[in-house]
């Protein structure tokens, strides 16, 4: 029986690139060049050990400096270091705010080795998206998402059923995430509920003040999960 990791690995390496984008959006898979899965291929097997049935949380699509960088949902170069032990060779790069909100959630649940025991933080689409060079998420336009929308189905049923999560709950990053989530949800019948969390990007750019007080909140709700 594959493990959790080889499943991970298998599915994000293999999982096909879309056709017929609005003229301007492309999708990229970082997890096809050799060094991104190498990274990916680090942290699976030191933290997503064994075949343990783990929460989803899902955020919208990989950013092109976090996960498009080292494969990891929320996890940029930095935190990849600095709190999953792991080394690599990335270039440095300005921090990303989602990773250092999601680093300090993890921190407060006991740190990566007990968090990832429990989660799985990925992707409701596990692809790249740009426009213009730039992100895009895959709600961004009504053809984007109409186009996208097949693979987005494909995507949350493999991941259910490939790496077998907890089909009670799944937590999304992001309200408007969450809409689009519940109504894959509604058609698809994979989980009995979704909880939706502020996304940690919007957080830490219009409450910054507010950070320890939305860690707690996010700190409390997953921890109710376990």
């Amino acid at each position: 029986m594959s493990t959790f990791s080889e499943q991970l690995l298998r599915f994000l390496s293999t999982f096909p690139l879309p056709t017929g984008l609005p003229t301007g959006v492309e999708a990229q898979s970082p997890f096809r060049e050799p060094a991104v899965h190498e990274l990916l291929r680090q942290f699976s097997e030191k933290y997503y050990v064994g075949s343990k049935p783990r929460v989803a949380v899902l955020g919208i699509n990989p950013g092109r400096l976090g996960m498009g960088r080292t494969g990891l949902a929320f996890t940029d170069p930095a935190a990849l270091h600095q709190h999953c032990g792991i080394s690599h060779t990335l270039p440095p790069q300005r921090p990303e705010i989602s990773s250092q909100f999601i680093y300090r959630v993890i921190a407060e649940l006991g740190g990566p080795a007990a968090f990832y025991e429990h989660f799985y933080l990925g992707s409701v689409y596990p692809l790249v998206l740009l426009r213009e060079g730039l992100n895009y998420n895959y709600y961004d336009s009504p053809a984007l998402t109409k186009a996208l929308w097949p693979d987005m189905q494909a995507s949350v049923s493999q991941q259910v059923q490939h790496l077998g999560l907890r089909t009670d709950v799944a937590v999304s990053l992001g309200k408007r995430n969450g809409i689009f989530f519940q109504r894959l949800n509604d058609e698809l019948k994979l989980f009995k509920e979704i909880i939706v969390l502020d996304h940690p990007r919007y957080l830490m750019q219009y409450q910054r003040r507010a950070v320890a007080e939305n860690v707690a909140q996010y700190v409390a709700t997953l921890g109710r999960l376990l």
